[in-house]
């Protein structure tokens, strides 16, 4: 039985109003996820604010062993995206007592990558919209040439803060996991999670591979356009 603790920051009663609902869905994530693998201990803590995923009114991180954070905007809570965001993040807190999330660009995109598969797998349903990104041909070989970079920005690659399109990294860790579990069909979400991220990497070489065969026009640049985000970007591990 998974054992885990929910904590409000409400003493100023912004989130009285919708407790009884979160309560519900954070049960229902848990129950979901439960089904299919064992749960470590952990913490949820539920805040107002405004680091939440565009359209979503919810935003998670999970920045460490048995911790995660769900933030939200309670007037515009909805449970479906809630139950979705939380079951991401438990799959990053899988992943924190097996080799954690990781601080190159390349374990980055594995963890969201794996994250994004595992809601698919728990929940089923399309990919969610940040996972549904297409990255350029050339952010996707310029993501093969910095895979092991530890200073890569990683607001910039997963929420648009430069040059980057918003979400690219997203979409680019979905898309490097689905190479890979075409290549391996027997493996999912689950039977991965606590996979190093170098396991990934002849899939990736396989993705910059394929994209080298499209070549940028002339003053194209490595790096997809900027698009603007009003939501402030979590820190890694989100």
């Amino acid at each position: 039985m998974t054992v885990w603790q929910i904590h409000y920051l409400n003493a100023r009663n912004a989130l009285t109003g919708v407790m009884p609902e979160t309560r519900a869905a954070a049960r229902e994530a848990v129950a979901a996820v439960g089904a299919l693998v064992d749960l470590p201990r952990f913490d949820l803590v539920i805040r107002v604010g405004d680091e939440v995923m565009q359209g979503w009114a919810v935003g998670g991180y999970a920045p460490g062993p048995g911790y995660i954070q769900i933030t939200l905007d309670p007037s515009r809570f909805s449970p479906e995206p809630f139950i979705r965001t939380l079951v991401h993040e438990l799959h990053h807190l899988i992943r924190w007592d097996g080799p954690g999330y990781g601080k190159s660009l390349g374990e980055a995109l594995v963890s969201e990558g794996l994250a994004g598969h595992f809601v698919r797998q728990v929940l089923g349903g399309p990919p969610d919209p940040w996972d549904a990104a297409a990255p350029s041909e050339a952010l996707v070989r310029q993501a093969m040439n910095e895979w092991s970079r530890l200073d890569y920005d990683h607001a910039e690659w997963f929420f648009g803060k430069g040059r980057i399109r918003r979400w690219s990294g997203y979409g680019l860790g979905h898309r490097l996991v689905a190479e890979y579990l075409s290549q391996n069909p027997q493996e999912n979400a689950v039977t991965l999670a606590a996979a190093p991220a170098d396991r990934f990497r002849n899939a990736m070489r396989k993705l910059a591979k394929e994209a080298a065969l499209d070549q940028p026009e002339a003053g194209e640049g490595t790096a997809d356009a900027a698009e603007p985000e009003p939501k402030p970007a979590p820190p890694k591990g989100d």
